[in-house]
């Protein structure tokens, strides 16, 4: 059942679209990059703040609030390109073992974003918990990184 969607996805009008052009998939997948490199540009400065290396006239707090918009402005654009990147061939990517990690790690780094993350900037975490927090959250987006840079 799951693999019929996915074929439906590939002969949708949008996929049709994004594959008659060579253009569009390219255009497509930077604006994809773009989002990727704003909602985790965004994250990483929060992140460098609460390990202590920049930003030090605003709470983490504050600069997390700050920038937030421009954090989700970034994942919505992502949620939003990723798809129809997949669309252009998702019975293949579906199965493909490389985008099932990629997709795993993105779960992940969401869920600790929105959760462990936002706690983390909190002025009553404590620092080493917010450290860790702060690593590891640098630390996941690398995978996607990786794995995309493994896929194309």
């Amino acid at each position: 059942m799951l693999t019929e969607f996915f074929r439906w996805l590939v002969n949708s009008p949008w996929s049709h679209f994004i594959n008659s052009y060579e253009w569009v998939f390219p255009a497509v997948q930077s604006l994809h990059f773009i989002g990727f490199a704003m909602s985790i540009g965004t994250i990483a400065i929060v992140d460098l703040r609460l390990l202590g290396l920049g930003m030090r006239r605003q709470g983490p707090a504050e600069l997390a609030a700050d920038l937030a918009p421009w954090t989700h402005v970034g994942i919505a654009v992502m949620l939003t390109t990723g798809p129809l990147m997949f669309s252009t061939d998702a019975v293949a990517y579906h199965f493909n073992p490389s985008f099932q990690f990629k997709m795993a790690c993105l779960m992940l780094a969401l869920l600790f974003h929105f959760t462990v993350h936002r706690r983390a900037v909190r002025p009553d975490v404590p620092p080493i918990a917010a450290k860790l927090a702060a690593a590891t959250s640098l630390l996941l987006p690398l995978y996607d990184y990786l794995i995309d840079a493994r896929m194309d």
